[in-house]
């Protein structure tokens, strides 16, 4: 039982490992600052892009020091914090599987970008960019990778696996 607290962390690991093949493969293959491949007319491109920021390249102008703290030594606490709860053994009484599980993809993402800004000094590479056709008054989404979309994707469900679970537990209440 005590074994099975770590399962999530298969989850992570896979990220982790999908993300930088598929970064290291980008920068093998395809120059920086150029599109290696165009799929479904405009929709998908496969490129070569590199973000010294954070989400929608926000902080890029930020003095360096300020960049380690926010951008690597920060995000690696966090990593320690959702890594406890996804195995802790407190933790694990309080947050259901579901939720145990997306942290682990958080986690998986938010280590895959740490390993770039760590090793390639403070910039992640990005290479999959979508048309946006116009929305939000982008004709482009921002350029992400897999631990991205790990971590966006892993947030979302989080955010309806503790709504799902907090109605289930007013409900159980309701019926007491």
């Amino acid at each position: 039982m005590k074994e099975r607290r770590y399962l999530p962390f298969i989850l992570s690991f896979l990220i982790i490992a999908l993300d930088q093949i598929s970064k290291a493969l980008v920068v093998h293959f395809i120059p920086e600052g150029t599109i290696g491949i165009r799929l479904l007319g405009d929709f998908l491109w496969i490129c070569h892009v590199r973000n010294d920021a954070v989400a929608f390249s926000l902080g890029s102008g930020l003095p360096v020091v300020v960049k380690y703290i926010f951008f690597i030594g920060l995000p690696a606490v966090l990593m320690v914090l959702l890594s406890y709860g996804v195995a802790g053994a407190r933790c694990v009484k309080e947050f259901t599987a579901a939720e145990r599980w997306c942290m682990a993809g958080i986690i998986g993402g938010g280590v895959g970008n740490l390993i770039d800004r760590i090793f390639r000094s403070l910039r992640v590479v990005d290479w999959i960019s979508t048309n946006n056709y116009g929305w939000f008054g982008m004709e482009r989404f921002p350029t992400y990778n897999i631990a991205d979309a790990s971590v966006v994707i892993s947030v979302i469900i989080l955010a309806i696996a503790v709504i799902a679970d907090d109605r289930r537990k007013k409900h159980l209440e309701q019926e007491r």
